[in-house]
């Protein structure tokens, strides 16, 4: 009987699975005994939340180069290539633009892995594999029962069934709710875009500095006017008649904002001290103090890479809080916008010159190998971690789009845009009578008739999880009482199986973002998902091979035709 493999979502993180097991199946002799079913809530499988339509403004633009998204059945430079006119068009991209090195909307992202999933569908059905597709459908609930794995099914308009799998992978994304205002004029989040349309011109705020809340900003920029560029000269904002009173404050603890993208060698160089193994090795030889060796190597990795930054922010005396501070520093003292612009020409005349900044460059390559250490951190260690080296490993990978800086630079000479810096002692208070909120910073009142907050997907607590069930059975636990820190979501195995002594867990792999953000803080973006798909491909494709499944899809219902 054929192995059944339940995917719950259909967004970047299981395409790449799908594609590393068709791969790893593909290497096993004679045809793959597999039947997999893909589950999605949506009406359009293979988008992703972060790259559907009407969830995203076209303007929102991503921040991942070409070059550096994973190639399925092709890459998007070659899928671009053979677009026609009116596709490009349609997406918002100039053909004489297309260049690896390039960002491109989020919608347009949306539509090459859509494309990549529909192949990669086909592509297992040629090679002897059952595929099932299934649009609309909600997985309300997961039970393990004997040696299966239960799931409860919701088909849009249609009666709830039951069925089993040997196999599952929970890769059910961002979460995010459907409305997002939820008081007048208090959004929790900029998504759906298509709810920012309604809101008028006003006094808005919005509580983040990085790429979503300049997504959130560019949205309400375009829905109450529109940028230009005449001439080839600046790009500058104009409002809409009857529009002018929208004005967009960004608020953050530092008011600092994101610095645009830099060049770098791809694929990286590898580092030379602060390696994996360099790495691997302090976590694993029991002496303890992780944090405080793992920042040593860290540092002597920077002082190499470059020694005339290290110089002059003295490096070599700087433990974490420090660093943080020069770090920052340079920039909390000019004005952020004057800092942009400033920024934005250094990283053109870089990218003219393929330049690279040697500081920039091992700090992003740092940032994963230092990930490591993060679920091995006790409680005081992963506090220091969180609050004066994180912060700079974000800041450092995600740089935004020069076209994102231009876009901001020209909503602030329009009047349009300002930041605002927090700093520790504020408090948003939503619950005034009237619409949005009260920002209280250090006793002074701001009230802002609409306020969204975009500060990115956050680690969500464990009963937040959607499967109830594996949590009453201890299958699915909460990463603070089996790691030992207070920290949000499901502890889960460098295999992305969730920590549990009951067996069953090995056959469940949890790769929802938002439950496995607070002990693995950089897995976001389409990087990770095609990392996190490696492994688990990996492991299906050997479970597939050296074991008989224990039972085939059962169900009270027929599954629904193949896409």
């Amino acid at each position: 009987m054929a192995t059944a493999i339940a995917f719950v979502g259909a967004g970047p993180t299981t395409i790449y699975t799908l594609n590393a097991l068709i791969e790893a199946l593909g290497n096993l002799p004679g045809r793959p005994d597999a039947n997999i079913t893909i589950f999605e809530l949506q009406s359009q499988p293979g988008l992703g939340t972060p790259y559907r339509p009407g969830w995203n403004d076209p303007a929102m633009l991503s921040n991942i180069a070409s070059v550096e998204i994973p190639p399925l059945a092709e890459t998007l430079i070659d899928w671009l290539g053979r677009q026609d006119e009116d596709r490009l068009r349609a997406l918002g991209i100039d053909r004489s633009g297309i260049d690896e090195r390039a960002f491109y909307p989020r919608v347009a992202l949306g539509r090459f892995f859509l494309d990549q999933f529909t192949q990669l569908v086909e592509r297992a059905r040629l090679k002897g594999i059952d595929v099932h597709v299934r649009a609309r459908t909600k997985v309300v609930d997961i039970e393990v029962e004997g040696d299966s794995l239960k799931l409860m099914i919701a088909p849009a308009r249609l009666p709830q069934s039951i069925e089993w799998f040997d196999y599952v992978v929970l890769a059910t994304g961002h979460q995010w709710p459907e409305e997002p205002e939820v008081r007048p004029g208090y959004y929790l989040s900029p998504w759906p875009a298509s709810a920012l349309q309604r809101i008028s011109a006003t006094k808005v705020g919005l509580r983040g500095s990085s790429l979503t809340a300049i997504d959130a900003a560019v949205a309400l920029a375009v829905a109450h006017g529109q940028f230009e560029c005449r001439n080839g000269g600046a790009l500058t904002y104009r409002s809409k008649p009857g529009h002018e009173k929208l004005q967009i404050t960004m608020m953050s603890r530092k008011g600092l904002l994101p610095e645009a993208d830099f060049y770098h060698t791809i694929p990286y160089i590898p580092l030379s001290i602060c390696t994996e193994a360099a790495i691997t090795s302090l976590i694993e030889d029991g002496e303890g103090d992780i944090l405080r060796r793992a920042y040593a190597l860290f540092r002597q990795e920077l002082q190499e890479a470059d020694p005339d930054y290290a110089k002059r922010i003295m490096l070599a005396d700087l433990a974490p809080e420090q660093f943080s501070d020069r770090y920052f520093g340079e920039r909390a003292n000019v004005d952020p916008f004057e800092w942009a612009a400033t920024n934005l020409a250094e990283a053109k005349r870089n990218f003219a010159k393929e330049v690279t900044v040697p500081w920039r460059y091992a700090i992003l390559r740092m940032h994963e190998v230092m990930a490591l250490i993060v679920p091995h951190l006790d409680e005081d260690e992963l506090e220091r971690f969180d609050r004066f080296l994180k912060p700079i490993f974000i800041d450092d990978y995600a740089t935004v789009p020069h076209l994102s800086i231009e876009r901001l630079i020209a909503l602030h000479r329009a009047k349009k845009l300002d930041v605002k810096a927090l700093g520790e002692n504020y408090r948003i208070d939503s619950h005034q009578a009237d619409s949005g909120v009260h920002v209280l910073i250090d006793g002074e009142d701001h009230h802002y008739p609409v306020f969204i907050e975009a500060t990115g997907q956050r680690p969500l607590n464990v009963d937040a999880f959607p499967f109830p069930t594996l949590i009453e059975q201890e299958i699915v636990q909460n990463a603070a009482d089996t790691q030992g820190c207070s920290v949000k979501g499901v502890a889960i195995d460098e295999l992305y199986h969730p920590v549990s002594d009951d067996p069953a867990a090995r056959r469940i792999f949890c790769l929802s973002l938002p439950f496995i953000l607070g002990r693995h803080p950089f897995v976001q973006g389409i990087t990770s998902s095609h990392e996190m798909g490696l492994v688990v491909g990996a492991e299906l494709a050997c479970a597939i091979a050296i074991r008989p499944s224990r039972s085939p899809v059962r169900s009270e219902h027929q599954p629904g035709a193949p896409i």
